[in-house]
Protein backbone atom coordinates (compact mmCIF):
# COMPACT_ATOMS: atom_id res chain seq x y z
CA UNK A 1 0.00 0.00 0.00
CA UNK A 2 1.14 3.46 -1.05
CA UNK A 3 1.78 6.15 1.49
CA UNK A 4 -0.83 8.86 1.19
CA UNK A 5 0.09 12.31 -1.04
CA UNK A 6 1.33 15.25 1.15
CA UNK A 7 0.63 17.62 -2.09
CA UNK A 8 -1.70 16.43 -4.52
CA UNK A 9 -1.95 19.73 -6.26
CA UNK A 10 -0.76 18.61 -9.91
CA UNK A 11 -3.09 15.10 -9.70
CA UNK A 12 -6.05 18.00 -8.42
CA UNK A 13 -5.53 20.56 -10.95
CA UNK A 14 -5.35 17.79 -14.06
CA UNK A 15 -8.93 16.88 -12.30
CA UNK A 16 -10.07 20.66 -12.88
CA UNK A 17 -10.41 20.70 -9.29
CA UNK A 18 -9.47 23.65 -7.18
CA UNK A 19 -5.87 23.94 -5.25
CA UNK A 20 -4.50 26.33 -3.02
CA UNK A 21 -1.74 27.34 -5.89
CA UNK A 22 -1.25 26.38 -8.96
CA UNK A 23 1.08 23.59 -9.18
CA UNK A 24 4.66 23.68 -11.17
CA UNK A 25 6.80 21.36 -12.76
CA UNK A 26 9.29 21.36 -15.71
CA UNK A 27 9.84 19.26 -18.66
CA UNK A 28 13.00 17.75 -18.42
CA UNK A 29 13.36 18.71 -15.21
CA UNK A 30 16.09 16.55 -14.24
CA UNK A 31 18.42 16.83 -16.29
CA UNK A 32 21.60 18.65 -17.86
CA UNK A 33 21.14 22.18 -16.32
CA UNK A 34 21.76 20.99 -13.09
CA UNK A 35 25.16 20.39 -12.12
CA UNK A 36 24.21 17.32 -9.80
CA UNK A 37 22.41 16.09 -12.98
CA UNK A 38 26.03 16.16 -14.51
CA UNK A 39 28.21 14.79 -11.55
CA UNK A 40 26.09 11.81 -11.46
CA UNK A 41 26.01 11.31 -15.25
CA UNK A 42 30.16 11.33 -15.40
CA UNK A 43 29.64 8.27 -12.10
CA UNK A 44 26.74 6.65 -14.81
CA UNK A 45 29.30 6.82 -17.52
CA UNK A 46 26.84 7.29 -20.39
CA UNK A 47 22.79 8.40 -20.72
CA UNK A 48 21.78 5.13 -21.07
CA UNK A 49 23.95 4.00 -17.46
CA UNK A 50 21.76 6.63 -15.91
CA UNK A 51 18.66 5.75 -17.51
CA UNK A 52 18.81 1.70 -17.23
CA UNK A 53 20.22 1.70 -13.23
CA UNK A 54 17.65 1.89 -10.98
CA UNK A 55 19.44 3.87 -8.10
CA UNK A 56 21.01 6.91 -10.70
CA UNK A 57 17.58 6.73 -12.50
CA UNK A 58 16.30 7.63 -8.94
CA UNK A 59 18.48 10.04 -7.69
CA UNK A 60 18.50 12.18 -10.82
CA UNK A 61 14.35 12.23 -10.58
CA UNK A 62 14.47 13.54 -7.48
CA UNK A 63 17.69 15.77 -7.49
CA UNK A 64 15.39 19.05 -8.69
CA UNK A 65 12.57 18.47 -5.89
CA UNK A 66 15.36 18.62 -3.29
CA UNK A 67 16.29 22.35 -4.73
CA UNK A 68 13.24 23.40 -5.83
CA UNK A 69 9.21 22.75 -4.44
CA UNK A 70 8.43 21.41 -7.37
CA UNK A 71 4.71 19.83 -7.25
CA UNK A 72 5.33 16.47 -9.46
CA UNK A 73 7.98 14.66 -10.39
CA UNK A 74 8.51 12.61 -13.58
CA UNK A 75 9.95 9.37 -14.43
CA UNK A 76 14.25 9.92 -15.64
CA UNK A 77 13.77 7.92 -19.03
CA UNK A 78 14.31 8.56 -22.36
CA UNK A 79 11.24 8.58 -25.04
CA UNK A 80 13.23 6.09 -27.35
CA UNK A 81 13.23 2.95 -24.49
CA UNK A 82 10.36 1.51 -26.36
CA UNK A 83 11.98 1.39 -30.22
CA UNK A 84 15.11 0.40 -28.37
CA UNK A 85 13.36 -2.70 -26.75
CA UNK A 86 11.79 -3.50 -30.07
CA UNK A 87 15.62 -4.44 -31.26
CA UNK A 88 16.74 -1.06 -32.84
CA UNK A 89 19.84 -0.57 -31.42
CA UNK A 90 19.71 3.62 -29.17
CA UNK A 91 23.12 4.81 -28.32
CA UNK A 92 24.05 8.40 -27.40
CA UNK A 93 26.99 10.19 -27.73
CA UNK A 94 28.28 13.07 -25.48
CA UNK A 95 26.73 16.19 -27.12
CA UNK A 96 24.95 14.79 -29.94
CA UNK A 97 21.32 13.24 -29.98
CA UNK A 98 20.08 9.53 -30.04
CA UNK A 99 20.97 7.51 -32.53
CA UNK A 100 19.75 4.25 -34.07
CA UNK A 101 21.80 1.53 -35.44
CA UNK A 102 18.86 -0.64 -37.05
CA UNK A 103 16.33 2.18 -39.18
CA UNK A 104 12.60 1.03 -40.65
CA UNK A 105 12.43 2.39 -43.70
CA UNK A 106 11.15 -1.14 -46.10
CA UNK A 107 8.98 -2.83 -46.06
CA UNK A 108 11.24 -5.86 -44.45
CA UNK A 109 11.81 -4.03 -41.82
CA UNK A 110 8.21 -2.78 -41.35
CA UNK A 111 7.33 -6.51 -40.77
CA UNK A 112 9.76 -7.09 -38.46
CA UNK A 113 8.76 -5.18 -36.25
CA UNK A 114 6.37 -6.13 -33.06
CA UNK A 115 5.14 -4.95 -29.43
CA UNK A 116 8.04 -5.20 -27.53
CA UNK A 117 8.16 -8.03 -24.27
CA UNK A 118 7.69 -5.71 -21.80
CA UNK A 119 10.44 -8.04 -19.66
CA UNK A 120 12.93 -5.65 -21.81
CA UNK A 121 11.92 -2.77 -20.19
CA UNK A 122 11.67 -4.11 -16.81
CA UNK A 123 14.71 -1.36 -15.89
CA UNK A 124 11.98 1.39 -16.15
CA UNK A 125 9.11 0.20 -14.16
CA UNK A 126 11.50 -0.77 -11.34
CA UNK A 127 12.95 2.57 -11.59
CA UNK A 128 9.02 3.62 -11.16
CA UNK A 129 8.94 1.71 -8.01
CA UNK A 130 11.66 2.60 -6.61
CA UNK A 131 10.99 6.39 -7.44
CA UNK A 132 7.43 6.06 -6.07
CA UNK A 133 9.37 4.64 -3.00
CA UNK A 134 11.78 7.50 -2.87
CA UNK A 135 9.36 10.10 -3.53
CA UNK A 136 7.51 8.92 0.11
CA UNK A 137 3.88 11.18 -0.44
CA UNK A 138 6.14 13.96 -1.46
CA UNK A 139 4.94 15.05 -4.55
CA UNK A 140 2.83 12.59 -7.11
CA UNK A 141 5.25 11.05 -10.12
CA UNK A 142 4.61 10.90 -13.42
CA UNK A 143 5.28 8.79 -16.04
CA UNK A 144 5.25 9.01 -19.86
CA UNK A 145 6.04 7.92 -23.71
CA UNK A 146 6.93 9.64 -27.21
CA UNK A 147 3.46 9.50 -28.79
CA UNK A 148 3.37 7.02 -31.90
CA UNK A 149 3.99 9.50 -34.59
CA UNK A 150 7.49 10.79 -32.60
CA UNK A 151 8.68 7.28 -32.00
CA UNK A 152 8.26 6.28 -35.69
CA UNK A 153 10.21 10.08 -36.92
CA UNK A 154 13.10 8.23 -34.73
CA UNK A 155 12.88 5.11 -36.36
CA UNK A 156 12.68 6.18 -40.14
CA UNK A 157 14.57 8.54 -39.52
CA UNK A 158 17.67 6.78 -37.06
CA UNK A 159 17.92 9.63 -35.06
CA UNK A 160 16.71 13.66 -35.22
CA UNK A 161 16.30 15.06 -38.13
CA UNK A 162 15.70 18.79 -39.57
CA UNK A 163 13.38 18.41 -42.46
CA UNK A 164 12.02 15.07 -41.69
CA UNK A 165 12.33 14.28 -45.61
CA UNK A 166 12.75 10.14 -45.03
CA UNK A 167 9.81 9.85 -42.40
CA UNK A 168 7.20 12.14 -44.85
CA UNK A 169 8.65 10.71 -48.11
CA UNK A 170 7.67 7.03 -46.58
CA UNK A 171 4.31 8.37 -45.39
CA UNK A 172 3.09 9.86 -48.50
CA UNK A 173 4.83 7.58 -50.88
CA UNK A 174 4.01 4.16 -48.44
CA UNK A 175 0.83 5.20 -46.31
CA UNK A 176 -0.02 1.81 -45.76
CA UNK A 177 3.66 1.03 -44.44
CA UNK A 178 3.42 3.85 -41.99
CA UNK A 179 -0.06 2.94 -40.92
CA UNK A 180 1.37 -0.54 -39.85
CA UNK A 181 4.62 1.10 -38.04
CA UNK A 182 2.14 3.63 -36.44
CA UNK A 183 0.00 0.49 -35.16
CA UNK A 184 2.73 -1.11 -33.91
CA UNK A 185 3.86 1.91 -32.13
CA UNK A 186 0.52 2.80 -30.36
CA UNK A 187 -0.24 -0.27 -29.04
CA UNK A 188 3.38 -1.13 -27.78
CA UNK A 189 3.25 2.64 -26.15
CA UNK A 190 -0.25 1.39 -24.04
CA UNK A 191 1.09 -1.66 -22.98
CA UNK A 192 4.89 0.37 -21.61
CA UNK A 193 2.47 3.25 -20.22
CA UNK A 194 -0.11 0.21 -18.30
CA UNK A 195 3.24 -1.32 -16.54
CA UNK A 196 4.29 2.04 -15.48
CA UNK A 197 0.69 2.65 -14.16
CA UNK A 198 1.24 -1.20 -12.25
CA UNK A 199 4.44 -0.09 -10.96
CA UNK A 200 3.31 3.32 -9.35
CA UNK A 201 2.86 6.13 -12.22
CA UNK A 202 0.03 8.23 -10.66
CA UNK A 203 -0.36 9.86 -13.86
CA UNK A 204 0.89 9.51 -17.75
CA UNK A 205 2.24 12.08 -20.53
CA UNK A 206 2.25 11.30 -24.13
CA UNK A 207 4.90 13.70 -25.94
CA UNK A 208 4.04 14.30 -29.25
CA UNK A 209 7.12 16.57 -29.95
CA UNK A 210 7.11 16.20 -33.84
CA UNK A 211 3.27 16.09 -34.75
CA UNK A 212 3.53 19.55 -35.49
CA UNK A 213 5.79 18.66 -38.46
CA UNK A 214 2.47 17.86 -40.08
CA UNK A 215 0.28 19.32 -42.73
CA UNK A 216 -3.26 19.39 -41.26
CA UNK A 217 -5.26 16.60 -42.25
CA UNK A 218 -1.95 14.52 -42.28
CA UNK A 219 -1.64 14.89 -38.49
CA UNK A 220 -4.94 13.72 -37.83
CA UNK A 221 -4.71 11.18 -39.94
CA UNK A 222 -0.86 10.09 -38.51
CA UNK A 223 -0.32 11.55 -35.50
CA UNK A 224 -3.41 11.69 -33.65
CA UNK A 225 -4.96 8.91 -34.48
CA UNK A 226 -2.71 6.84 -33.05
CA UNK A 227 -2.62 8.77 -29.72
CA UNK A 228 -6.39 8.49 -29.48
CA UNK A 229 -5.32 4.44 -30.00
CA UNK A 230 -3.09 4.46 -26.77
CA UNK A 231 -5.51 6.55 -24.68
CA UNK A 232 -8.64 4.24 -25.48
CA UNK A 233 -6.10 0.86 -24.13
CA UNK A 234 -4.77 2.96 -21.18
CA UNK A 235 -6.02 2.05 -17.42
CA UNK A 236 -8.51 4.74 -16.10
CA UNK A 237 -7.40 3.68 -12.71
CA UNK A 238 -5.29 1.53 -10.33
CA UNK A 239 -5.47 0.83 -6.80
CA UNK A 240 -8.88 2.61 -7.15
CA UNK A 241 -7.06 6.01 -8.27
CA UNK A 242 -8.02 7.83 -11.27
CA UNK A 243 -4.66 8.18 -13.09
CA UNK A 244 -5.26 11.34 -15.59
CA UNK A 245 -3.54 11.56 -18.89
CA UNK A 246 -1.67 14.50 -20.32
CA UNK A 247 -1.00 14.72 -24.15
CA UNK A 248 1.32 16.76 -25.24
CA UNK A 249 1.63 18.04 -28.91
CA UNK A 250 4.75 20.61 -29.95
CA UNK A 251 3.30 22.96 -32.64
CA UNK A 252 -0.38 21.52 -31.91
CA UNK A 253 -2.37 24.37 -30.87
CA UNK A 254 -3.51 24.74 -34.35
CA UNK A 255 -5.49 21.27 -33.49
CA UNK A 256 -6.19 22.25 -29.94
CA UNK A 257 -10.11 21.34 -29.99
CA UNK A 258 -9.35 17.95 -31.45
CA UNK A 259 -6.51 17.12 -28.93
CA UNK A 260 -9.17 17.99 -26.18
CA UNK A 261 -11.70 15.56 -27.59
CA UNK A 262 -9.55 12.73 -28.18
CA UNK A 263 -10.27 11.61 -24.73
CA UNK A 264 -7.31 13.20 -22.54
CA UNK A 265 -7.45 14.54 -19.15
CA UNK A 266 -4.99 17.77 -19.93
CA UNK A 267 -3.13 19.20 -22.89
CA UNK A 268 0.23 20.51 -23.25
CA UNK A 269 0.37 23.32 -24.71
CA UNK A 270 3.94 25.18 -26.46
CA UNK A 271 4.37 28.88 -26.05
CA UNK A 272 2.81 30.14 -29.47
CA UNK A 273 -0.78 29.61 -27.94
CA UNK A 274 -2.47 32.38 -26.05
CA UNK A 275 -3.00 30.47 -22.60
CA UNK A 276 -6.76 32.61 -22.00
CA UNK A 277 -8.06 31.95 -25.23
CA UNK A 278 -7.02 28.15 -24.99
CA UNK A 279 -8.82 28.03 -21.97
CA UNK A 280 -12.18 29.68 -23.68
CA UNK A 281 -12.07 27.40 -26.39
CA UNK A 282 -11.86 24.39 -24.55
CA UNK A 283 -13.83 25.59 -21.21
CA UNK A 284 -14.21 23.03 -19.10
CA UNK A 285 -13.22 19.78 -21.26
CA UNK A 286 -9.65 19.59 -20.34
CA UNK A 287 -7.21 20.98 -17.65
CA UNK A 288 -4.10 23.05 -19.62
CA UNK A 289 -0.62 22.64 -19.31
CA UNK A 290 1.97 25.11 -19.92
CA UNK A 291 2.93 27.13 -21.24
CA UNK A 292 6.29 29.54 -20.61
CA UNK A 293 9.00 29.83 -23.00
CA UNK A 294 11.99 28.20 -22.00
CA UNK A 295 14.14 30.90 -23.49
CA UNK A 296 12.53 33.55 -20.68
CA UNK A 297 14.60 31.26 -17.85
CA UNK A 298 17.65 33.40 -19.72
CA UNK A 299 16.29 36.79 -18.72
CA UNK A 300 16.54 38.61 -15.72
CA UNK A 301 14.70 37.38 -12.48
CA UNK A 302 12.57 40.48 -13.27
CA UNK A 303 11.94 39.35 -17.08
CA UNK A 304 11.15 35.43 -15.19
CA UNK A 305 8.73 36.89 -12.95
CA UNK A 306 6.85 38.99 -15.51
CA UNK A 307 6.72 36.40 -18.04
CA UNK A 308 5.29 33.60 -15.34
CA UNK A 309 2.80 36.47 -13.82
CA UNK A 310 1.46 36.80 -17.36
CA UNK A 311 1.47 33.08 -18.25
CA UNK A 312 -0.93 32.64 -15.15
CA UNK A 313 -2.68 36.12 -15.62
CA UNK A 314 -3.62 34.94 -19.18
CA UNK A 315 -5.02 32.03 -17.74
CA UNK A 316 -7.02 33.75 -15.03
CA UNK A 317 -7.97 32.25 -11.48
CA UNK A 318 -9.43 29.22 -12.89
CA UNK A 319 -8.98 25.31 -11.59
CA UNK A 320 -7.56 23.34 -14.32
CA UNK A 321 -3.97 24.79 -15.29
CA UNK A 322 -0.54 23.07 -14.64
CA UNK A 323 2.15 25.35 -14.75
CA UNK A 324 5.34 24.37 -16.84
CA UNK A 325 7.30 25.29 -19.66
CA UNK A 326 6.16 25.29 -23.16
CA UNK A 327 8.55 22.60 -24.08
CA UNK A 328 11.69 20.96 -22.93
CA UNK A 329 13.66 23.21 -20.33
CA UNK A 330 17.09 23.99 -22.41
CA UNK A 331 20.72 22.24 -20.89
CA UNK A 332 22.33 25.87 -20.52
CA UNK A 333 19.45 27.17 -18.23
CA UNK A 334 21.08 28.81 -15.13
CA UNK A 335 19.50 26.99 -12.04
CA UNK A 336 19.11 30.32 -10.04
CA UNK A 337 16.47 31.17 -12.83
CA UNK A 338 14.39 28.24 -12.14
CA UNK A 339 14.31 29.01 -8.25
CA UNK A 340 12.70 32.70 -9.18
CA UNK A 341 10.51 30.80 -11.95
CA UNK A 342 8.92 28.36 -9.01
CA UNK A 343 8.69 30.74 -6.20
CA UNK A 344 6.64 33.17 -8.78
CA UNK A 345 4.32 30.94 -9.65
CA UNK A 346 3.71 29.50 -6.03
CA UNK A 347 3.51 33.20 -4.69
CA UNK A 348 1.33 34.58 -7.57
CA UNK A 349 -1.39 31.94 -8.09
CA UNK A 350 -1.65 32.23 -4.28
CA UNK A 351 -2.29 36.01 -4.38
CA UNK A 352 -4.68 35.55 -7.43
CA UNK A 353 -6.98 32.76 -5.19
CA UNK A 354 -6.88 34.69 -2.54
CA UNK A 355 -7.92 38.35 -4.51
CA UNK A 356 -10.60 35.64 -6.36
CA UNK A 357 -12.18 34.58 -3.48
CA UNK A 358 -12.04 38.45 -1.61
CA UNK A 359 -14.14 39.32 -5.04
CA UNK A 360 -17.19 36.49 -3.85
Amino acid sequence: MHVPLLNDNFLRALRRQPTDHTPVWLMRQAGRYLPEYRATRAQAGSFMGLATNVDYATEVTLQPLERYPLDAAILFSDILTVPDAMGLGLSFALGEGPKFAKVVRDEAAVADLAVPDMAKLQYVFDAVSSIRKALNGRVPLIGFSGSPWTLACYMVEGGGSDDYRLVKSLMYRRPDLMHRILAVNADSVAAYLNAQIEAGAQAVMIFDSWGGVLADGAFQEFSLAYTRRVLAQLKREHDGVQIPRIVFTKGGGLWLDEIAASDTDAVGLDWTVNLGRARAQVGHKVALQGNLDPNVLFGTPEAVEREAIRVLESFGPHAGHVFNLGHGISQHTPPEAVTVLVETVHRHSRAMRAAASARF
